[in-house]
């Protein structure tokens, strides 16, 4: 069993957790209060020239911060604004601060940026240093900077929070790291501007999403949506149902493999999971099996492999999709802060 996997039951299938690792959160939990309140009180942080929008959580792992970065940046560009993304660079070696170019190595720049690049076609900039990569992005003539992540860096400014939760695993345990999977307690919902939950399949959350477990009445529905494939060496598209009916190796290096492999299996495809660590660098023996079925990947990790992949390789785009009136209430928040911070100036 995987040091992850391990962690994910303790966290989400209600394993009890050792008990070393209670005063560990405890621990954790102290320093991230002192360090928020001492960035709240003592060293206020400057704000940027443009108005920052962070795309965050509260737990690790996958929640769907990135396609709802992907759709809320195209959202803005229809609107006659110059977004841009900033992101941490997860899984990448770099360790300064850089635009990002859609032919980027990867292992150097991080999966998810180059995802990002490629997907949005605005700028996009990664560094440990939020506040430094930000500057990037306004330096390259972006007027609003949307963050994939972030939520915790409490060294930048911001001008709008929109918490992503995934609706299935909400906060699994309820404790922090490392017992549980939360960064900060729920009660940081409080201060948020905006709350995403997120599902898979094709149908929006049952009523029951909304409320409970410390969740808002008015917390948002996104749905995570998949229709086609992508094979990876010719770029050519087949409709996702086409695959309906057969078994394929499902291949996923993300926070929560289990929603990709479920999102398959919605789709009457017969799914060979194979579940890696998020940011996880494939290698050739991690996508090519004994058998000819088709191998089936999430787009963050086809970006990773396309120089080893095969005839049999394909990688599933999903985008996020809301309900018109609450695509509208969200919008509607983001162009809020927006607009304050041209008042403001």
């Amino acid at each position: 069993m995987s040091v992850q996997s391990w962690f994910n039951e303790i966290w989400y299938e209600r394993a009890t957790a050792p008990g070393w690792l209670l005063p560990l959160s405890a621990m954790y939990g102290g320093l991230s209060a002192l360090r928020r309140y001492a960035y709240a009180r003592l060293r206020r942080p400057a704000p940027l020239l443009r108005p920052v929008i962070v795309v965050g959580n509260l737990s690790v792992g996958g929640t769907g911060k990135t396609p709802l970065v992907c759709w809320l940046v195209e959202q803005l560009a229809e609107r006659g604004l110059k977004p841009g993304v900033v992101t941490r660079g997860y899984g990448g070696s770099s360790r300064g601060t850089r635009l990002v170019k859609p032919t980027d190595d990867p292992q150097v720049v991080g999966d998810e940026s180059i995802l990002l690049a490629r997907r949005t076609q605005v700028p996009v900039a990664v560094g440990r240093d939020r506040r430094a990569a930000s500057q990037l992005l306004i330096d390259a003539g972006c007027n609003v900077v949307v963050s994939d992540d972030g939520l915790q860096h409490y060294a930048r400014a911001r001008d709008c929070e929109i918490v992503v939760i995934d609706a299935e695993r909400r906060f699994g345990n309820g404790r922090l790291l490392p017992a549980g999977p939360l960064r900060e307690s729920p009660a940081r919902l409080r201060g948020a501007d905006a709350i995403v939950l997120t599902a898979g399949g094709r149908e929006h959350g049952s009523d029951a999403a909304n409320g409970g477990d410390g969740l808002p009445a008015a917390a948002m529905r996104m749905r995570l949506e998949a229709s086609f494939a992508i094979e990876l060496r010719h770029r050519t598209a087949k409709a996702l149902g086409a695959f309906a009916g057969h078994s394929v190796h499902a291949v996923a290096a993300i926070g929560n493999p289990q929603r990709f492999f479920d999102m398959l299996r919605s789709r009457a495809i017969e799914v060979v999971p194979h579940p890696l660590p998020d940011h996880a660098h494939l290698r050739a023996e991690d996508i090519f099996f004994a058998d000819d079925r088709p191998v089936l990947m999430t787009e963050k990790d086809a970006v990773k492999c396309a120089d080893i992949a095969g005839p049999q390789h394909w990688y599933v785009p999903v985008r996020a999709v809301f309900r018109a009136e609450e695509a509208a209430a969200l919008l509607g928040i983001v162009m809020k802060s927006i607009q304050r911070r041209a008042v403001a100036a």
